[in-house]
């Protein structure tokens, strides 16, 4: 009888090593081993039947219906509702409204006569009929169950015929087949395996719940984002109103798409005009400025805010919300160098209002302007908007959709836009640097 040996599988980035060690040598994650039994492989390969392939060609693609949530943001980020058979997969960080959103949409379907069922292995039956009764009109004609056995759940759903089923969360299930504790790679990694091959078999749809780090990454194994079909984010301020759904993977749509929310007394419900309510509150001050961004396919007008103030220690400060930090040190340098700004003195913060998190190149111009009005302490023309791509060289270079910004912006009563000179579009200012830009944002 072969001996049994254990391996040690980081729970950071999946490497595996035949010793424990304090940290791991793949990634530096810090004592992040856990042990864990390594994989056997009885079966011999000459004894496995071969599989049979189809011609693409003769395969017809089947149209299935989706079922529809009735809330426009979510059916829009999902590509037009949930598909049958579909794992999907939320995220997002703590109270920021996951469980809410998931609760309203087992009510949404449940009252549209379609067997749901409810597993959670964090709360009790009685924690989620409170929160139930907090959401207005939520109908409750869906199952429930309070169980973190995995086994339980895929046989429960083999017997019984559901059309969707909700993990809260992934992380809390274990299997018999493994052995490591609840939330280690191989028990993520086996439990969506198996939630999959569930969800197949029996054309049930899963919505799965899954923590976050604290860099805002999905916590576990990346390989859980490949296994499953949809892919969605829910982020936004965690104490604020509004609620952003994002969607980075979709095999049933396109991906990028974002769902504005906003938290209620009847739970997560879509916002009719989201450009109007992030900018609803603005005041006119140096620093601030308005930005045509788009997220997914959808034209969004946000404000940019800047402070800059004297530094008081030798090294100033740089510091972002909402954007990456590492652009905008890159913008600073861009602006000191070729904008005429010294700003190497200078402590610089700057925000997006909202909780909106802008990865575009687009938004170049917007922080570019908003430093040097708060530099100069002028303020920008309340009708202005603001958008464009800056290089290292100091050029404004062109961005995508400029039309579809400028129908909101016009929308929304804005009467001119600054951004590059290869648009050809009427009504914008078109400055062929930031020096140039500077100069017409804070001309007095």
């Amino acid at each position: 009888m072969s001996k049994v040996t254990s391996q040690f599988v980081c729970q950071s980035c999946g490497a595996t090593f035949s010793k424990w060690s304090g940290k791991c040598m793949q990634c530096g994650a810090w004592d992040s081993l856990v042990e864990s039994a390594p994989l056997t492989l009885n079966a011999k390969v000459g004894n496995v039947a071969a599989a049979k392939p189809d011609k693409l060609s003769e395969i017809k693609a089947a149209k299935v219906p989706r079922m529809s949530t009735t809330i426009g943001e979510v059916d829009t980020v999902l590509g037009g509702g949930i598909v049958p058979g579909s794992l999907i997969l939320l995220a997002g960080d703590p109270g920021i409204g996951k469980s809410t959103l998931v609760l309203q949409l087992a009510g949404i379907l449940s009252g549209q006569k379609m067997n749901v069922l409810y597993v959670s292995g964090e709360e009790s039956a009685s924690q989620i009929k409170l929160r139930a009764e907090r959401i207005t009109g939520l109908s409750e004609n869906f199952d429930f169950v309070a169980t973190s056995d995995l086994d339980s759940i895929i046989s429960l759903v083999n017997k019984d015929s559901y059309d969707l089923v909700i993990v809260d969360s992934i992380q809390t299930m274990s299997s018999a087949a493994s052995a490591s504790a609840a939330g280690t790679i191989s028990q993520v990694t086996n439990g969506a395996s198996s939630l999959m091959q569930a969800a197949k078999s029996t054309n049930t749809a899963f919505i799965l719940i899954g923590h976050v780090t604290k860099d805002g990454n999905l916590a576990g194994p990346r390989l859980l984002e490949h296994l499953v079909d949809v892919v969605l984010y829910l982020e936004g301020d965690r104490f604020g109103m509004v609620k952003f759904l994002r969607g980075v993977k979709n095999r049933f749509g396109a991906t990028d798409e974002v769902g504005i929310l906003e938290m209620t007394g009847t739970g997560l419900q879509p916002v009719n005009n989201p450009s109007g309510l992030l900018l609803e509150e603005r005041s006119l001050a140096p620093g601030s400025v308005v930005f045509a961004a788009m997220e997914g396919s959808r034209p969004l007008l946000v404000e940019v805010q800047a402070l800059v103030s004297p530094s008081v220690f030798g090294f100033p400060k740089r510091a972002s919300v909402g954007v990456d930090l590492n652009r905008l040190n890159m913008l600073c340098a861009v602006l000191t160098k070729r904008g005429g700004i010294n700003l190497s003195a200078s402590d610089v913060y700057v925000n997006i209002v909202g909780g909106l998190k802008i990865t575009e190149p687009a938004i170049d111009l917007a922080i570019i302007c908003a430093l040097a009005s708060a530099h100069k302490n002028v303020i920008i023309d309340s009708h202005l908007v603001v958008f464009g791509e800056v290089g290292l060289s100091g050029e404004i270079r062109t961005v995508n959709n400029t039309e579809r910004r400028l129908r909101e912006a016009k929308k929304l009563g804005y009467k001119s836009a600054l951004t590059s000179p290869h648009s050809s579009l009427k009504g914008m200012k078109l400055p062929s640097s930031i020096g140039e830009a500077v100069q017409i944002i804070t001309k007095k």
